[in-house]
């Protein structure tokens, strides 16, 4: 713990608007449904927008509504230039971003360039013959020297795919394998081909001209490989290694970073870049996000959301007292002068913050409003994941045929190798699995959470005949209002987006709280993750400074009840 303050920054301007900005991610198929075939659309979104305006969001993110066969729920893209009818069409984006514009929001598109999906033209072009053009815009080897296509270990590398198995597989026309990182159906890009990267930035250029106000770009830190490709230490079980150093963060990912601004974001109005970076480290961070690189503007780390597992999300291991809170705190003290941070706790990849790092049962509202208040009040692009402003929890899988999505469904396809039960299977599953976060989102108590009029692709949490947002509304303590009102807090105080940061050591790791400063302006956050009482020590000039925002009533007791959260000015 450090109580090194960061300096604060210059007041915000056009260029740097998302410095104040609150985003929400939406998932569409799990969104909203216009048309009762149970996945959610775009016309469904459109049909919420009152809800987004409501809780005073600035950007939308949209996770893919492009043209795929959905093996990886869209995240395998065959047309980066049309929208698959499961969402709608061209027209419903054209009116979605006319609608969000309209209300003073702007919206960000998922960009998906590590990888394609195999019905792709171009990958359908690279595979057709070993002398095809397109060939080499993705990454094809032969078999390992000495080995037989197609037999165990004669893959060119030894490496583990994300989604389990190895990460090449055989094509059988031409006799050589292809590189997936993730699932079979989704090969990786040769980003070493100038080809390849001119035809992602005419295709950025078409979805800006469209409207769209910048991307939110999935694994882009796994652009760059090392074109020797490698083998990895081997796992005596399986044969199979993490690759994860031979192809991340690889040595020309700064140099496509800063090509791709120049070739598509220079010149045009202010837009906002954020990179996924699974495994970044602090340096790089910096390095990516310092504005004087001319890179993007933000990245989301993993390190806050793999303390309760072993590098397996489905390997858990217990959440060690105050864990979160030095994990944030030290990117907050590493990235505050130069960089900056996306400041998130829940996704479509994670399971429910309420769930995960609170308490979904007896302490179900106090938790939920106690994290987004510690998360929302540093310095940083706050990312709200849909459900999230209502406290949605983890879904209520009863069997493993519940189970919808692919990471899952593989891992229950390895189970039986790693000695697992059906029920522990299951239980990992629950605890750790995406789906958690792709429940439908609970509007109200009706049939179907108000979700669908037909049967959603994936099951409905029961708790939403009390957990939803039309409950939530008019209720002045709902988790939904005290969103509302941290976001209204960093909208109407420059400190919370623009001062500095200065960790508080407040005597118990149960407590994590922090000071905000920008001049004479100041804010203490204090917030109690943990179920129990606690005595906090704070600084002493802090004495009878007026509270801003809890999500207690205030009964005048320096003692902090169970995931009590406190905001305080001077």
């Amino acid at each position: 713990m450090t109580d090194t303050a960061l300096a604060p920054l210059a007041a915000p301007t056009d260029d740097d608007w998302w410095t104040s900005a609150v985003v929400y991610q939406v998932y569409p198929r799990s969104f909203a449904d216009s048309d009762g075939d149970g996945v959610g659309d775009i016309r469904g979104i459109i049909g919420k927008v009152d809800h987004l305006q409501r809780l005073g969001v600035d950007v939308v993110w949209l996770s893919p509504v492009y043209t795929s066969p959905q093996a990886d729920a869209g995240y395998d893209i065959s047309d980066y230039q049309d929208v698959d009818p499961v969402f709608g069409t061209l027209a419903d984006i054209d009116e979605l971003i006319a609608e969000l514009h309209s209300r003073g929001m702007r919206l960000v598109m998922d960009l998906v360039v590590n990888h394609t999906s195999d019905e792709h033209p171009w990958f359908r072009e690279s595979r057709s013959s070993i002398d095809n053009p397109k060939r080499d815009w993705y990454w094809w080897r032969d078999a390992r020297p000495g080995s037989t296509p197609g037999e165990p270990g004669a893959e060119p590398t030894n490496w583990e795919s994300f989604f389990s198995g190895p990460t090449w597989t055989l094509d059988e026309e031409t006799g050589q394998y292809y590189l997936h990182l993730f699932d079979p159906k989704q090969p990786d890009l040769n980003w070493e081909n100038p080809e390849v990267r001119r035809a992602v930035y005419s295709m950025m250029r078409w979805w800006l001209d469209r409207g769209v106000d910048g991307f939110r770009m999935d694994v882009i830190n796994l652009i760059s490989k090392d074109t020797a490709l490698p083998d990895a230490e081997p796992d005596p079980r399986t044969g199979r290694g993490d690759g994860f150093p031979h192809y991340a963060h690889g040595p020309r990912l700064h140099e496509y970073l800063q090509e791709m601004r120049r070739e598509v974001f220079d010149g045009r109005r202010p837009l906002i870049t954020v990179g996924e970076m699974p495994g970044v480290d602090v340096d790089e961070a910096l390095l990516t996000t310092d504005p004087a690189r001319r890179e993007l503007n933000m990245v989301f780390q993993f390190e806050h959301v793999g303390l309760d597992h072993d590098g397996n999300k489905f390997q858990p291991v217990p959440l060690e007292p105050g864990a979160l809170a030095d994990s944030l705190s030290g990117w907050q003290e590493a990235l505050g002068e130069t960089g900056w941070n996306s400041l998130y706790l829940s996704n479509h990849d994670q399971p429910r913050a309420v769930s995960r790092f609170g308490d979904d049962g007896e302490f179900w509202r106090e938790s939920a409003t106690a994290l987004a208040t510690m998360l929302h009040l540093q310095r940083g692009t706050p990312y709200i994941y849909q459900g999230e402003e209502i406290g949605m929890t983890n879904g209520s899988f009863d069997d493993l045929d519940a189970i919808r999505d692919v990471e899952s469904l593989n891992f229950r396809a390895r189970s039986a190798e790693l000695g697992l039960t059906a029920e522990q299977t299951l239980e990992r599953i629950r605890r750790g699995g995406r789906d958690n976060a792709r429940t439908p989102v609970q509007w109200d108590a009706g049939e179907q959470a108000g979700f669908s009029t037909g049967a959603p692709w994936i099951g409905v949490n029961p708790n939403h005949s009390w957990l939803n947002a039309a409950a939530q509304y008019d209720d002045e303590g709902s988790v939904f209002n005290h969103y509302r009102r941290l976001v209204a807090l960093r909208h109407e105080n420059p400190v919370v987006a623009r001062g500095d940061f200065t960790r508080v050591d407040a005597g118990d790791p149960a407590v994590f709280a922090f000071e905000r400063r920008l001049g004479d302006e100041r804010l203490l956050v204090v917030a109690n993750l943990s179920g129990a009482g606690v005595d906090a020590e704070l600084p002493a000039d802090w004495a009878g400074a007026s509270q801003v925002l809890a999500n207690y009533p205030d009964d005048g007791a320096a003692r902090l009840r169970p995931w009590e959260a406190r905001v305080l000015a001077v």
